[in-house]
């Protein structure tokens, strides 16, 4: 059985994403603790709130070089909603800017549609051979709730090696709804919430630990 550490920085729905680890075959721990965090075999990191927020509790743990450190060994990390944004160089939320982890290049920016925030269950454009959404139905609806995202993806199309793979979602424009980089894994949605078809997610992450 794996061992998973969701990443307890004081932000984040912890026990919700404890649980559906846990019902997809892992053996789950929450904690801040960084020794514990570098040797799981995964690591989880939520998020709730705001952008600046969530990037200075994160730093205040050492969340940030526990995630650096992870990836440098190929070791992996899954963010989920406020959790992926912050792995981005920037946040931008009311005319503040907050700086995130920096793994990949973009800003995090309020979208531009009609209602926010962006609350409810919404149909993503997964790519060819993705191995997060392996075994969900084209049409699965997953649970989203934010007012901000990353808008485009910014990441040199001409790395070398395995190529990121992006799947996109549509709320008064597209905007990025998970990635799979490498070690590095994150949804936009909660897959905790999402019901078979996010627990279908857990599960793929899972068989990658």
């Amino acid at each position: 059985m794996p061992r998973v550490v969701i990443l307890d920085y004081g932000s984040g729905n912890l026990r919700s994403a404890e649980r559906a680890v846990q019902r997809v075959g892992a053996d789950v721990e929450v904690t801040a603790d960084p020794h514990a965090a570098l040797a799981a075999d995964g690591l989880v990191v939520p998020g709730v709130g705001a952008f600046a927020a969530c990037s200075e509790g994160l730093r205040a743990v050492g969340g940030d070089k526990i995630i650096g450190t992870r990836l440098a060994g190929g070791r992996p990390v899954l963010g989920i909603c406020v959790g992926m944004q912050i792995l981005f160089e920037r946040g931008v939320e009311h005319g503040v800017e907050a700086k995130g982890t920096g793994e990949w290049p973009g800003t995090v920016e309020r979208l531009h549609a009609d209602v926010l925030p962006h609350m409810g269950w919404n149909t993503v454009r997964a790519p060819a051979g993705s191995e997060l959404f392996a075994g969900v139905d084209a049409g699965a609806r997953f649970y989203f709730v934010h007012s901000y995202a990353a808008r485009t993806w910014e990441l040199d199309s001409g790395l070398t090696g395995r190529q990121p793979k992006v799947t996109w979602a549509h709320h008064g424009e597209d905007f990025v709804a998970a990635v799979e980089n490498g070690p590095l894994w994150a949804t936009q949605f909660h897959p905790e919430k999402s019901g078979d078809a996010g627990a279908q997610l857990l599960r793929n992450w899972l068989g990658t630990l």
